[in-house]
Parts: structure tokens; C-alpha cells; sequence
């Protein structure tokens, strides 16, 4: 699925919300179809064994650098966007006032800590406050479309490396990892379902303006060609939002977590060949968090955690995928 969120980044118009469109019974289909499937995939979910994908436990090997690896996603993409006197996405550009300075300064400071790898948790912290600074200037909405940044700062807070061990490896603490990969699913799997709705069924204007950039990605006209089908372009905007939908409540569930991952990563890597070093650097905190579930989700002793929702009875109890 080629469009995921961001059309913003790629296009020049700005058009004005218009929440209509995401009433319209095609939009309020695809919204249903996303949330059925997701209740389905974690009903499956019951059913199989974890790992599901018994053949990728190598790759749990990677679990003690998790934390070190996200911190390198996020502090790489920040220091890249303070570097274009960008703020946390392409499209906010730094102002030339002492505001915009030293958010910038605080931007490339932080991009720096996290890449070195020395005492993680207050860069981490600093992340965080970053989020509710921008939205002083940019906006709530144009932040909240980034919590996927924000995702890795609030897992590192709750599981930073450790600086007492070689390379800041950590000691696999299926508790802990609980916490911070839940907080992680949320906000990357919240960010999703958001940019379906700001960039794609409220404001249907601006993928249908990308996709006139790029019509190439409109893969369902292609496939629709060949069998004699018309897709049109609007179409394609409530398949893709509700696709973006899918795979955000799919994040957030955290039920089959290698299959989840394995899904999403093909549509997130194929619009790299298309897009560039805009979408490289922008999708870098997506791919460290996906990069952690499916490290996780490939180990025996977290794999079970990774499913993990809360419940509120009194007391926070576990509700895991089976």
C-alpha cells in the first residue's frame, strides 16, 4: 500500500479540512472494515503459537540493542531535519526568530545525545517536552502527526541503554519492555490512524494532489486496468486511509507482532525507491519502532508482552492476544 500518510511532505497545496468526506458511506465502509480486521487479527491471534514465525527467532538476538537502535532512528532524523532547519517534519520550517533558533538548537542537541548513546534517559525527556514546545508555534495537530518521534522518546524514558554495558545493551526484563513497547504501539499506532483522517478523509484534496504528482501509486487503477475495472483517484484515498487505519489499530494490538510488522514494511520500504531522502528521514522513528515489535515479537520471553493491553477493573490487569 504505497500512500502512507505524509502526502503532506510531497505536495505544495494546503487545503482546508473538510471532515464531509470521512461521513460518506465509502469512508465510513473502509473506517468498519479496518476496525473488523483488527479485532479479527487479534482473534486469530488466540490460535497461534508466539513467535508465529518460529523460523525469526534469530532475529530476538537484537533485543538487548533495541533501546540503543531506536535512540540511532531518532537522534539520526533530528539531527537530519535540524540540518534543513526543519522541525521534526519536512514541511515545519525553522523561523528566523530566537524561538525558531534554539527549537532548532534543542532539535540538533538532542538528535546528537541519542546518537552517541550516553545517558539516553534525559535526551529522551528532552524529546518529549520538544512535542508540546512545537506545539506553541506549529499547532497541536502538525505535532501530533509526529508521536511516532515522540514514541521512541517516551520508550527510552521507560527503558533507556544501559550505560554500565558494552554497546548500552540491556538486560531483557519482559516487564519493562511491556511498558515501553506499549507506549511505543499507541503513539506510532494512534499517528497512523491520525494522518488517515488529517491527510486523507478530511482532507481528501491533498493525496488526490499527490497522487497527480505521483499516479503511479495509485496501484488499485493498475490492477483495475487489468481486468477492465475504472478505479478512481478518490477511490484509492478512502482504500488508502482505511488501510492506514488497519495498520495502526494492527500496531496498537500488537497481536501477531512479526506478521504485523512483515505487512506494514513492505508499503513503508517500497515508497523509498519513490520518494527518497525526505521519506528516509521522516520514516526513520516508524522503522525503529517497527524494527523493536518485530525484535521483540521474535523472542520467547517478550513475545507475549507485546500483545499487552491494559484494563481497568480496579486494578491494571494483562490482557495478552490469547
Amino acid at each position: 500500500m504505497p500512500v502512507f500518510g505524509h502526502a503532506l511532505w510531497f505536495t505544495e497545496g494546503r487545503p482546508p479540512y473538510d471532515p464531509a468526506f470521512a461521513f460518506e458511506p465509502l469512508s465510513i465502509a473502509a473506517l468498519i472494515a479496518a476496525i473488523v480486521g483488527a479485532v479479527v487479527w487479534r482473534i486469530v491471534a488466540r490460535a497461534v503459537p508466539r513467535p508465529e514465525l518460529g523460523f525469526l527467532r534469530f532475529l530476538g538476538r537484537l533485543g538487548p540493542w533495541i533501546p540503543r537502535l531506536l535512540a540511532v532512528h531518532a537522534g539520526v532524523s533530528l539531527l537530519a531535519l535540524a540540518a534543513r532547519l526543519e522541525f521534526f517534519v519536512p514541511t515545519l520550517l525553522l523561523p528566523d526568530t530566537w524561538w525558531g533558533i534554539g527549537l532548532g538548537i534543542l532539535e540538533g542537541i538532542v538528535g546528537v545525545w541519542l546518537i552517541t548513546g550516553w545517558k539516553v534517559r534525559p535526551a529522551a525527556w528532552l524529546l518529549v517536552i520538544a512535542g508540546p514546545l512545537g506545539m506553541l508555534g506549529y499547532g497541536i495537530i502538525p505535532i501530533l502527526e509526529r508521536a511516532d518521534l515522540l514514541a521512541i522518546g517516551v520508550f527510552l524514558v521507560l527503558l533507556p541503554p544501559d550505560d554500565e554495558r558494552p554497546g548500552g545493551r540491556i538486560v531483557i526484563d519482559p516487564e519493562r519492555v511491556r511498558a515501553a513497547l506499549f507506549g511505543l504501539r499507541v503513539l506510532v499506532g494512534g499517528t497512523l490512524i491520525l494522518l488517515a483522517y488529517t491527510e486523507k478523509l478530511a482532507r481528501p484534496e491533498l493525496t488526490l494532489e499527490f497522487l497527480d504528482r505521483y499516479p503511479a501509486f495509485n496501484i488499485l487503477q493498475a490492477l483495475g486496468s487489468v481486468v477492465g475495472v475504472e478505479v478512481s483517484d478518490l477511490f484509492f484515498v478512502q482504500f488508502a486511509a482505511g488501510v492506514e487505519i488497519l495498520f495502526g489499530l494492527l500496531l496498537i494490538s500488537g497481536a501477531m507482532p512479526q506478521l504485523t510488522v512483515i505487512a506494514a514494511g513492505i508499503p513503508f520500504n517500497a515508497t523509498l525507491f519513490f520518494l527518497g531522502a525526505t521519506e528516509l528521514i521522516g520514516h526513520l522513528p516508524i522503522y525503529g519502532a517497527m524494527l523493536a515489535l518485530l525484535v521483540y515479537g521474535s523472542r520467547d520471553d517478550t513475545a507475549p508482552v507485546c500483545s499487552w493491553l491494559p484494563r481497568i477493573d480496579g486494578r491494571m490487569r494483562t490482557m495478552p492476544a490469547r
